[in-house]
């Protein structure tokens, strides 16, 4: 067979023959030279994101910036050097550049397409985002970018020979490459020093556009973090809780928790947007809006365990809120069943070992079609999983809301209000205009859940009644060429961290718990955060225990408890909350 090829190859025109040589040749290198070209690749190709966001603060100015561009290349190419050099060996060498060279691509794109930063919470997204919610990004835009960034380096990857060496020889050279290239990298800082330690004073967030190494940084840092969730049980919280007694017959409560989905409060009808996106809210007299509230992250992962927690954003750990028990749990250990109905990716631990009930692969015809369930879902058969249970119950509705990039697929087509509608969820092919008419048609539907839940709960004859409505965070649609969310928080935009928050209650549930809602809707007015769920909720339900922080209850100074501080002055009591009315 060999001597028949070399036989063509022989009658092969000349230039044919070079060519084929060419194509032919495979270089051999050691596996240190092969990483030293794959980070240059990274560096020259695969950082623009990075280089733009660096541009974008005057730091590249003038001759000194293009010094200082030369050091960051530099600095670039040897970060990703060493990480190469800890994490190749060469038996999986070229497998794993090439995972490496297509995630980076993956990276590439979606980096230049929202602007996102690859921190650890990001990374912590995306592995806990689910088939469906991945199978929206996967779109024809990603064609480009994969084959350019990575399949074609690929390619080039596998055309190379390995050297073969001794395993001392090898160790050796390992460690010399290493020590060349953390020296490099050194050097290049001391370089810029002045520069590069005011760009990361100023503007620390920008770390995480460095690409690859910074999801595979934060990549390690999950996995971690994993490890440590892994051998941990969660910390008790509120072991001495208990419910206040009740006079004889009263009714049990139900407490309807709806949790929004990257809803922001600039879009929000009921805090005096443009248009009007909440209208069967606005019709009822008996909702109370809360117009200014902040989160306590950018992204699900964050904020939904932080709200729940009673650390929350003034005292915030994260890694004690990821592992005590929750505001759910305290409930239940009060006597309070809970229960979680989601229409998304899970509770992010809240609800670990309670009730749970996921619609998020549901098939019923008359909410859901073959790729997701609108959130009208949720209330399906509310009325008996809570008739279930005789005492006091609290019901979470967690939505799959404003979810993107995909908002055009979270309303039904009667709610198709403002167009024209950007409907694919490569946002860069639709005008600023057509993704926030989407992004506003998306909110008619949680209004449209929150007025159906409202509804219901008025009817419910054998119960108490109220809801309670948050955003878990908001979303960027373009403001500064930021899309989605998940922004580093310190550098997050309004946008992102400003939610809508409502609460409604029957005349039932505010009259047993001499609730005063013309002092509620007053103090709504002042400024609430995340931080005021888990005490309010506590309060609502009436469950004493020394977790619960009156101070940030939104309801306490309102409520007609006998030990009200007397107010002063100017209607404030010690803890400057607006006092409660005089009891009746």
């Amino acid at each position: 067979m060999s001597a028949w090829i070399e036989s063509e190859s022989n009658r092969m025109p000349s230039p044919w023959k070079a060519l084929a040589s060419r194509l032919a040749w495979r270089p051999e290198l050691s596996l240190e030279q092969l990483a030293l070209l794959v980070s240059l690749y990274f560096a020259l190709f695969c950082n623009a994101t990075f280089f733009r966001a660096v541009e974008g603060t005057g730091a590249l100015d003038g001759p000194r910036g293009l010094l200082f561009m030369g050091c960051l290349f530099v600095a670039i190419a040897a970060i990703n050097q060493v990480l190469l050099c800890l994490v190749l060996s060469r038996p999986l060498a070229k497998p794993a550049l090439t995972a490496i060279l297509l995630a980076t691509a993956l990276a590439v794109h979606f980096m230049g397409a929202y602007t996102i930063y690859l921190d650890t919470d990001m990374l912590r997204n995306i592995l806990h985002t689910d088939g469906k919610e991945s199978s929206e990004l996967v779109t024809w835009g990603l064609v480009g970018p994969v084959l350019l960034f990575g399949v074609l380096p690929s390619i080039a990857v596998w055309r190379v020979r390995l050297r073969k060496r001794p395993f001392a020889r090898a160790a050796l050279a390992r460690s010399l490459w290493l020590a060349g290239s953390f020296a490099v990298a050194a050097i290049a800082g001391l370089v810029s020093f002045q520069d590069l330690s005011a760009l990361m004073r100023n503007h620390k967030p920008v770390r995480y556009l460095v690409t690859p190494a910074n999801y595979m940084v934060s990549l390690a840092n999950v996995a971690l973090d994993e490890g440590k969730t892994i051998q941990r049980t969660k910390e008790p919280v509120g072991i001495d809780a208990v419910l206040a007694a009740r006079p004889a017959g009263a009714k049990p409560r139900l407490l309807v928790l709806v949790i929004g989905e990257t809803v922001r409060a600039q879009n929000w009808g009921l805090n005096g947007y443009a248009r009007q996106t909440t209208p069967q809210l606005a019709a009822r007299d008996d909702v109370i809006n809360f117009p200014d509230v902040t989160a306590c992250g950018s992204s699900t992962e964050v904020s939904l365990p932080c709200m729940f927690s009673p650390y929350g954003l003034r005292d915030y750990d994260a890694d004690r809120i990821k592992h005590s028990e929750s505001l759910l749990h305290v409930l239940e250990r009060a006597g309070v069943a809970t229960l979680w109905r989601d229409n998304q990716t899970g509770c992010k631990g809240v609800c670990e070992g309670l009730a749970f009930a996921s619609y998020e692969h549901a098939t019923d015809p008359a909410f859901c079609d073959d790729e997701r369930c609108l959130d009208t879902v949720l209330l399906d058969n509310l009325k008996a999983a809570v008739s279930a249970h005789a005492g006091d119950v609290v019901v979470v509705l967690h939505q799959l809301g404003n979810h993107g990039p995909s908002y055009f697929r979270r309303y039904p087509d009667d709610m198709r209000r403002f167009t024209p509608a950007c409907e694919t969820p490569e946002l860069g092919r639709c005008t600023r205009e057509a993704i926030t008419n989407a992004y506003d048609n998306a909110i008619l539907a949680t209004d449209d859940l929150l007025a159906r839940t409202i509804q219901l709960l008025s009817t419910w004859d054998d119960r108490d009644t109220a809801l309670f409505y948050v955003s878990d965070h908001g979303e960027s649609l373009g403001e500064n060429g930021l899309y989605l969310h998940g922004v580093p928080y310190a550098i997050a935009p309004d946008t992102q961290t400003r939610v809508p928050m409502l609460a409604w209650f029957s005349p039932a549930f505010a009259a047993a718990q001499g609730l005063d809602t013309a002092c509620v809707r007053e103090a709504a007015a002042r400024p609430a955060s995340h931080d005021n769920l888990f005490p309010s909720v506590l309060g609502l339900m009436q469950v004493r225990t020394a977790v619960r922080d009156e101070s940030h209850d939104l309801f306490a100074a309102c409520t007609r408890p006998g030990n009200v501080r007397r107010p002063d002055a100017h209607g404030l009591d010690a803890a400057g909350r607006i006092a409660a009315a005089t009891p009746r």
